[in-house]
């Protein structure tokens, strides 16, 4: 028997149903995918257990699919909540307890503006066992060979096809039945960024918060985690718990969190708010991958914005150490995401964003107007691979350099801020200036050492104060329209 004519036994799940109540559309969402996911487990218990018994087991990830005939008259200050043309678009659904309140969010939007119900039911997308069984702390898949069964004869597994950025990448089309994506991002490659997240990070994607700051240095986690217990000293804060690497969760102010054995790639740590509009840190370290890698997994959480918080070069003799840079623009030598995103595409500065980095420095510094000149400039970030560029021959760098009017360069802001631009989520860079490598100031240990101590509280106080303005601009105006293409999925 070949594992094509293999029986296949898959749950009983309810038939298809129009919903123009989103909470209940959500409700029926998460009872697909328990009933889904329960299934899945208790037969992979069953098979490792007692082996395989002649079946194929297979489950499917729930799908919210519209069906529209005229295009929507919508708000056109909008960049959401709606399909760009009539026709058939569908999103298939992972975890809907961990998005409820976005899931909410977007359906409400589309039966608003199109005045039409929306389709929730199974899709045709069988979910991978190793997703299924991700949030079962008691259950784990044998590596290939580790069981008495080969796992993909009985289970399916992870799919590229459908673990992908085809759809944010702008290069996915409608499949063989004329059917458009509804959502930026498919359920299977929202499971695997989920995975990866735990694992990268030491903390559960639960945890995460709508507003994340991505900083290079360790020296910021230390005020994070002082700042932290200070809000949850303070019952007016609205923060409410403070999560360390390993899910370490504290709500008050004095316990102490025990240093972990083993840090994990990208040390996280996250300032709860009950609602989530709290704010994340994530130490990338130094490199423009581990910022793509971060991003690449973050962005399935739709954040409301990301903000590049870390040292840089200083290019201009005028600039001091300790002096900040918000960056207006970025010269991207970074590579990575040159096949995402090509180089020729602009990275636009977001209003939204800037007035709120540079209304937190004048918050923290005190100073405005002609005045702020003194310790901040505008201009363009340069972000290149090659962490000891200063040892290269200087006549082609260095012309570069001067030839895009750059301030400042670094290793990771123009790959955050692209990758941001890719994923439709507001971003933004303020950094600091920790050396002067073009003016004989090379970060030294001694040199490094007084400056941390003086600067980077500051710093990551402004990088607070901004996201706390976030916080209080509507979605909708935040979203920026910059940030969407001709043909865009509905969902942010």
């Amino acid at each position: 028997m070949t594992p094509q004519s293999i029986p296949v036994h898959s749950p009983a799940v309810p038939a298809p149903e129009m919903f123009t109540d989103a909470k209940a559309a959500v409700d029926r969402l998460e009872e697909l995918y328990t009933i889904a996911t329960t299934y899945l487990c208790d037969q992979f218990r069953r098979a490792l257990r007692k082996g395989p018994d002649g079946h194929r087991i297979r489950a499917f990830y729930p799908e919210i699919r519209i069906i529209t005939t005229s295009f929507a008259q919508v708000d056109s200050r909008l960049s959401f909540g709606h399909v760009a043309e009539p026709g058939v678009h569908a999103a298939t659904i992972t975890r809907p307890d961990l998005f409820r309140h976005y899931l909410e969010q977007q359906i409400a939007l589309l039966v608003a503006n199109h005045k039409v119900g929306v389709m929730v039911g199974v899709s045709s997308t069988p979910i991978p066992v190793h997703f299924a069984v991700a949030a079962r702390t008691d259950m784990t898949v044998p590596q290939e060979g580790a069981a008495d069964f080969t796992l993909r004869d009985i289970f399916d597994v992870p799919d590229l096809s459908t673990t992908n950025d085809d759809i944010v990448n702008g290069t996915a089309a409608p499949d063989e039945n004329g059917v458009g994506p509804l959502a930026p991002f498919t359920a299977q490659r929202v499971d695997y960024s989920l995975a990866r997240l735990s694992h990268y990070t030491a903390t559960d994607p639960e945890h995460f918060q709508n507003h994340v700051l991505f900083t290079n240095y360790q020296f910021y986690v230390t005020e994070f985690e002082a700042y932290a217990r200070s809000m949850l000293a303070d019952e007016k804060s609205g923060y409410t718990s403070f999560v360390s690497t390993g899910n370490v969760e504290i709500s008050d102010a004095e316990t102490p969190i025990a240093p972990v054995d083993k840090q994990p790639q990208m040390p996280t740590y996250h300032l709860k708010r009950a609602d989530g509009s709290g704010i994340t840190l994530v130490n990338i370290g130094v490199g423009p991958s581990n910022a793509k890698t971060a991003t690449d997994h973050i962005a399935v959480l739709r954040p409301h914005a990301w903000i590049m918080v870390g040292h840089c070069a200083g290019l201009r003799n005028s600039q001091s150490l300790g002096d900040f840079v918000l960056a207006h623009a970025y010269l991207r030598e970074d590579h990575v995401l040159d096949d995402d995103l090509p180089v020729w595409v602009p990275i636009p500065a977001l209003a939204e964003v800037q007035t709120s980095l540079e209304e937190a420095v004048v918050n923290v510094t005190k100073l405005s107007g002609y005045e702020l000149k003194r310790v901040m400039r505008t201009g363009t970030v340069a972000t290149i691979d090659n962490r000891n560029w200063e040892l290269r021959e200087h006549t082609g760098p260095v012309q570069r350099l001067s030839q895009s009017r750059a301030i400042a360069l670094d290793m990771e802001s123009a790959t955050i801020a692209a990758n941001g631009y890719r994923f439709r989520v507001p971003y933004g860079t303020l950094l600091c200036v920790s050396d002067k490598p073009l003016h004989g100031e090379l970060k030294l240990p001694g040199m490094a050492s007084d400056f941390y101590k003086t600067q980077v509280a500051r710093h990551l106080l402004i990088g607070i104060r901004a996201m706390e303005r976030l916080r209080e601009m509507p979605l909708e105006r935040l979203h920026s329209r910059k940030l969407r293409s001709f043909d865009e999925t509905a969902f942010l």
